[in-house]
């Protein structure tokens, strides 16, 4: 068939089908919609000429008016102005119209979303007018002609803020900066302004930056990012940045001046300063912006690893979050993901633990299967070879296998790709282990030496620490592991420092504490007494005995071969017979005078144990002791190889010249005596006087050893029948003179000690030695937590010390006993008994103390706040019922004694004061006699704020009832729109520096609501600084609720007029 005909058949195929016609119709519809649609946009377009047209003749009032809601399109509004602008010909009045309406924005301080509105459309419309941005070639030839001057609306609009920015109105001030800020931030990058205009920005931005409220100095503070210059040492706003962070109060303005501060080597150190901020706000932004724009490069080994060291430990969570999603990964971008690279930067050999902690925050961001492919290069062993070993790659290697394993059995595939079996580790730890070089005296002088030394010895302790991620259930690969461990403890050449780490791994594989008790005390006999070989003198005349018998042998052979010859030559055959075996006879005696010769020649070895006293030696026996002790079940008693350790080993090594020696033996006493009650008995005498002979870490080490034992054993211990003696009570406090401890009747002699361990203990607190200070502090917080001993005038000093300025730089000491206080005074009403006892005593020292006294800088309200918490009925874990008299009840009567004693007094102000922010109970009794003291108070007191403090105290107990109701009435009273006007008028008058040695822990009931109010009439707005933004329909409904109308002040404005 011909192409024409099939054509034509196909065609009347198609005119049959019905799905054509379908088809046919749905393409016809499609065509019909575009069409519409077209029609339709091309009368949209034409209304929006004729609106744009419409809008051209926009008035500023009608401006001002649409630009307050949100919806509008400020675009449309800005262009629609600029072209009403360009078609005047004398600006003047439009200059004048423009900004009289933008005042009524201006005396608006709330950050009403309608005033926000209005600022952001005015700080569009002034910068509309720049011209748009230029090339280089372009700039260069205005340079040769002449800068043009800026804009005329716009100078006229910086020209009236900067007449403002002094007002009265904090409002205005507010408005006057934020305005400058959007102004200055809505300019192009490379946008130039005239000098005289840029120095008077500057300074008045430079003097707003110290204003009062602190909304005003963020905004200033703001204003002045783009005219920073980092380059200039002398350049103002750097200098007043870096006064802000060190020295501004509010926390909101800090972090503004973080966000906007320029990094240069003036302002880093500034900037991680604030790392360490007291707020957790400031100290995410801080590690927010190192990240963003420090290199990891411009910061020293020191900065690194601190910034890590606080990071991951930081207290907020939020803080640690910032870190590990921040700071380590621009880290890591910025060295190419390089991990390795990154531990180079850390320095790892010194601060192992911090490596570890950011190489677990990195692996915890990582996906799973990214850790094996980021692993080091394994032979087919699964072992990196030795060759390739550096402290970076074997620190990765220990932190993978760790965390894999970690992961329990979801990581034990995993952990068989990265580590090979237990046996062939064990091997490879030996020949690493064997081959660390021991230096020689010439050796040691060399730097180059020593380092490779230091550096094998890191590798190794990180090759051993990696024996706990080991498979150790195979038999076989266990016991490769145990005789490795058990050979290089008894190697003589192994390091010192890594005695400590093989003991304890060791341990770790043998459950059993008898066979650890065997297996260690066999290798400290291996180590103290080796088994060397002893040689005997030889005897020089049986020497030459044997020569001789040797000589007449040889002689006879030869005469019997010389006759045996003949023999033959005469044909005697018979004879000749006789004579060989003669000559046999004397040959095999020949060989036996040989032989005795030979076994004489070389002297018998003996093997024998030679005891080694050196102080190497002793130091690796004590360490493996110590750390057998440490790992040992603390019910266990003491059998006899303990007991053998500790005559032949322990006791002698206490008296050894060595202090290292001393200190390691001391510290195995202490731990031996926590297994048996008797021989802590015996031995305390001994420790005491360690604790105040010998050297200052050898008395550290026996002051807490001598508090563990009277952790466990407490003061009874101190007692002659030990036997009969039972646990301490926790009830009701001593009160005696020196503090003595809570115990049944004991004879003198105990009591006696007791009373000597706690004066020497007192005597530590007053050391000059921070450490034994430290060391002394803590262990009484132990005691007395415990309710080992209970003592107010110990409390007292324990406050006092904690104040005290001296202990400033004692950090481990101040959260020592911060957290103590804490923890103890929630513990038992018991307890806040003790510290109520102890609040008067302590007052009247630091009010008391002379000029002289460090405790003289002491604030004396902190101190008091700390103890109405502390004793606070609501803090305690287990709340007494509110019809129980409480802690509060017992101070307000101790406080109205001491009133009463000296009316006059510098402290009664300061006890009026105090009464105000107590819990009372609601018995009926307590408030009653309460009452009757503060009316006879009233009488004798002459103060007028004492007074008003004893009225409004008087009117509490009275009808608390009535005047809560008054109180929550008052509350509801409406507001206007200026109403943070009245609570922001002096926010920061009640805010003083602390003094040095000031701690504030935590603030009384008064204090948390003034310090609320401050913060609320502080409240600093988030702009351009990065924050938790609400969601939209809290968003909405706060908006609705504060929403503000600028256009009935205008109205009215206009109507008046």
């Amino acid at each position: 068939m011909s192409l024409t005909n099939a054509g034509a058949c196909q065609a009347k195929h198609r005119t049959q089908n019905p799905m054509f016609y379908k088809r046919l119709y749905v393409r016809i519809a499609v065509l019909a919609r575009l069409h519409l649609f077209e029609n339709r946009r091309q009368c949209d377009v034409r209304k929006t000429e004729e609106k744009m047209t419409a809008d051209q003749e926009i008035g500023i009032k009608e401006a001002f008016q649409r630009a307050q809601k949100g919806h509008n399109n400020k675009a449309k509004l800005v262009a629609s102005l600029k072209s009403r602008y360009n078609s005047l010909e004398d600006k003047t009045l439009f200059h004048e119209e423009f900004v009289h309406y933008l005042k009524y924005a201006m005396i608006v301080y709330k950050r009403e979303p309608a005033v926000e509105h209005v600022i952001e459309f005015v700080a569009r419309f002034a910068t509309c007018f720049q011209s748009p941005p230029k090339t280089e070639e372009e700039e260069e030839q205005e340079e040769e002609e002449g800068a043009e001057d800026d804009h005329p609306f716009l100078c006229y609009i910086f020209n009236f803020l900067l007449e403002s920015y002094k007002a009265n109105s904090h409002a205005v001030r507010f408005r006057v900066c934020q305005l400058i800020n959007k102004l200055l931030g809505s300019m192009a990058e490379n946008a130039q302004i005239n000098d005289d205009l840029f120095d008077h920005i500057h300074q008045a931005m430079l003097v707003r930056v110290t204003d009062k409220f602190p909304n005003v100095r963020i905004q200033a503070a703001m204003a002045m990012t783009r005219l920073q210059q980092p380059k200039d040492p002398d350049c103002p706003t750097i200098n007043a940045y870096m006064l802000i962070l060190e020295n501004d109060t509010n926390a909101e303005v800090r972090r503004a001046v973080l966000s906007c501060v320029a990094m240069c080597p003036r302002t880093l150190p500034k900037v991680l300063k604030r790392t360490r901020d007291i707020k957790e706000n400031v100290r995410k932004l801080a590690y927010q912006v190192l990240a963003d724009k420090v290199h990891v490069k411009a910061l020293t080994i020191e900065q690194r690893v601190n910034l890590l060291q606080q990071g991951l430990h930081d207290t907020s969570e939020a803080v640690r979050d910032v870190v590990c999603s921040y700071l380590l990964p621009a880290w890591l971008l910025r060295l190419d993901g390089n991990i390795i690279e990154l531990l180079h930067r850390l320095d790892v050999e010194n601060c192992a633990q911090t490596a570890l902690d950011a190489l677990r925050a990195i692996f915890r961001c990582m996906p799973t299967e990214e850790l094996l492919q980021n692993r080091m290069q394994l032979d087919n062993k699964k072992l990196i070879p030795v060759d390739s070993l550096t402290p970076e790659i074997v620190l990765y290697w220990r932190s993978l296998c760790e965390f894999i394993k970690a992961k329990g059995d979801e990581g034990d595939e995993m952990l068989e790709q990265v580590l090979p079996d237990a046996a062939t580790y064990a091997a490879y730890l030996y020949g690493y282990l064997k081959s660390v070089p021991e230096l020689s005296e010439e050796q040691r002088s060399d730097i180059d030496q020593v380092e490779l030394v230091i550096t094998k010895k890191f590798i190794s302790q990180q090759l051993i620490h990696l024996t706990g991620c080991l498979d150790t259930n195979e038999e076989g690969g266990r016991k490769c592991l145990l005789a490795v461990l058990q050979e290089m403890l008894a190697f003589p050449q192994t390091p010192f420092s890594l005695v400590s780490l093989l003991t304890e791994k060791l341990l770790t594989l043998i459950p059993d504490d008898q066979r650890r008790i065997q297996t260690v005390a066999e290798i400290i006999s291996d180590v103290k007494e080796p088994i060397m070989e002893a040689s005997q003198p030889v005897d020089e005349k049986e020497s030459r005995r044997q020569q001789v018998q040797l000589a007449e042998v040889k002689v006879r052979i030869l005469e019997a071969k010389q006759t045996l010859e003949d023999c033959i030559t005469a044909q005697e055959f018979s004879r000749a017979a006789e004579l060989k075996d003669d000559i046999a006879e004397l040959e095999n005696h020949r060989n036996q005078i040989i032989q005795e010769i030979a076994a004489s020649s070389q002297p018998a070895d003996k093997e024998i144990r030679t005891e080694k006293n050196d102080p190497e030696t002793l130091q690796r026996c004590l360490t493996m002791c110590a750390q057998l002790l440490k790992e040992m079940n603390i019910k266990m008693q003491i059998g006899p190889t303990i007991s053998t350790l500790m005559s032949s080993l322990i006791l002698p090594s206490i008296a050894n010249a060595h202090p290292d020696v001393r200190n390691i033996a001391v510290v195995c006493l202490g731990t031996c005596a926590l297994h048996s009650r008797e021989m802590a008995k015996t031995h305390m005498v001994l420790l005491l006087q360690i604790a105040q002979l010998d050297e200052v870490k050898i008395r550290i080490s026996a002051l807490r050893a001598i508090i563990d034992l009277l952790l466990l054993f407490g003061f009874q211990l101190l007692s002659k029948p030990a036997a009969t003696q039972t646990a301490l009570p926790s009830q009701s406090p001593d009160r005696q003179e020196e503090g003595a401890p809570l115990a049944e009747e004991k004879g003198d002699g105990s009591e006696d000690t007791a009373q000597s361990i706690l004066v020497m203990l007192s005597e530590f607190l007053d050391s000059e030695v921070s450490e034994l200070r430290t060391a002394a502090a803590e262990g009484l917080a132990k005691l007395t937590y415990n309710s080992r001993m209970s003592s107010s005038k110990m409390f007292s000093r324990l406050v006092l010390l904690w104040y005290n300025p001296v202990t400033e730089d004692d950090t481990l000491l101040r959260h020592c006993l911060g957290v103590f206080f804490q923890l103890y005074a929630r513990e038992s009403r018991a307890h806040q008994e003790v510290i109520e006892e102890s609040f008067l005593p302590t007052i009247q020292t630091v009010m008391n103390a002379p000029v002289t006294s460090p405790l003289a800088e002491v604030d004396i309200n902190n101190v008091v706040e700390l103890f109405v918490e502390l004793t606070r009925p609501s803090a305690l874990i287990k709340p007494s019922p509110n019809t129980e008299v409480c802690v509060h009840d017992y101070l307000a009567v101790r406080m109205c004694g001491e009133m009463m004693k000296d009316p006059k007094a510098p402290e009664v102000r300061l006890y009026a004061k105090t009464l105000s922010n107590l819990e009372l109970s609601r018995d009926e009794t307590i408030r009653k006699d309460l009452h009757i003291l503060l009316q006879e108070l009233v009488q004798v007191v002459k103060d007028r704020f004492c007074l008003r403090a004893l009225e409004k105290m008087m009117n509490q107990l009275v009808d608390s009832k009535e005047h809560a109701e008054l109180l929550s009435t008052s509350a509801l009273q409406p507001l206007d729109v200026n109403a943070d006007e009245t609570a922001t008028d002096e926010p920061s008058k009640s805010a003083k520096r602390p003094k040095r040695g000031q701690r504030k822990v935590c603030t009384a009931k008064g204090g948390r609501k003034s310090s609320r109010r401050a913060e609320s009439s502080e409240e600093s707005d988030g702009e351009n600084v990065p924050m938790v933004r609400p969601s939209r329909k809290a968003k909405t409904a706060a908006l609705e609720k504060t929403k503000l109308d600028l256009n009935p002040l205008i109205n009215q404005e206009a109507n008046v007029s």
